[in-house]
């Protein structure tokens, strides 16, 4: 066949069919001494393989990738299916991806909910007090383990919730400066890592937050919005008091836990 018939036995535009030539997709089974390209039974088979794999997005390299597989519509075969085993594992990522997104959209949503409680930020002062405190560098998450250690070794002597001084002005991951704490009676001994001292009265800008910890930022956000706006300057250490959360056994609801952020306010 002439180019111009195996146009019309391909659908394929004469334009495309050398397109396709220059890419290397599809060879004239023969060029004549007169330039003129014929192509054969062969040609038409691979013609159609590329016309499906396009209605499927394939781009002109993956196509060449595919027929380069093999010389033989058995070879094709098993590439292709190979690709399919490919896509399929895509598409269980995907359904995944899927899964995390609608769960960041809902949490998103209920966040921004949140934020337009009732709740605003104030400011205080805050009177001096005695604390027994575990001072150290690690990960956020250890409190809890110096909580049930503070409680352990202060009992009766423990006079109010639990709360962290955070000394770094920044997130940390794994070397984070912080210091957790229960206010104490005065008169209580420390030791094995307990320190008891009298912490300094602060004035501070303060914000109740509901909600799980790892939402915290909002509020964080909130109240320094508010130092902005007042010309005020954040100092150090912050304080998070947790006046509601996670029992010693149950877990509890974190949509329920009521942390109070109070950032010092430099003079």
């Amino acid at each position: 066949m002439r180019i111009g018939e195996f146009s019309r036995v391909t659908r394929l535009t004469v334009k495309t069919i050398r397109l396709y030539h220059e890419e290397g997709l599809l060879p004239p089974a023969k060029v004549g001494a007169s330039g003129y390209r014929y192509y054969d039974d062969v040609s038409v088979e691979r013609a159609r393989i590329i016309v499906e794999l396009r209605k499927l997005d394939f781009s002109l390299a993956e196509i060449r990738e595919i027929l380069a597989a093999g010389e033989d519509e058995g070879d094709i075969l098993g590439h292709l299916e190979r690709q399919l085993g490919s896509v399929e594992k895509k598409l269980e990522t995907y359904r995944e991806v899927r899964r995390a997104l609608s769960n960041i959209i809902a949490s998103e949503k209920e966040a921004i909910l949140k934020s337009k409680e009732s709740f605003e930020v104030g400011e205080k002062n805050l009177e001096p007090q005695w604390i027994a405190g575990i001072r150290t560098k690690g990960r956020y998450a250890e409190c809890g383990k110096l909580f049930g250690k503070l409680g352990r070794s202060m009992g009766r002597w423990i006079r109010g919730k639990p709360f962290n001084l955070y000394y770094d002005g920044e997130h940390k991951e794994e070397d984070a400066d912080f210091e957790s704490c229960f206010p104490v009676r005065q008169g209580a001994r420390g030791g094995d890592g307990v320190s008891i001292r009298e912490l300094p009265g602060a004035r501070c800008a303060s914000l109740l937050h509901r909600g799980p910890y790892d939402e915290l930022g909002r509020s964080y956000q909130k109240v320094f919005q508010y130092l902005e706006r007042k010309g005020l300057k954040a100092g150090l250490p912050c304080r998070e008091v947790y006046l509601k959360g996670p029992g010693m056994i149950f877990r509890g609801n974190p949509r329920k836990y009521l942390t109070e952020i109070q950032v010092p306010v430099e003079a």
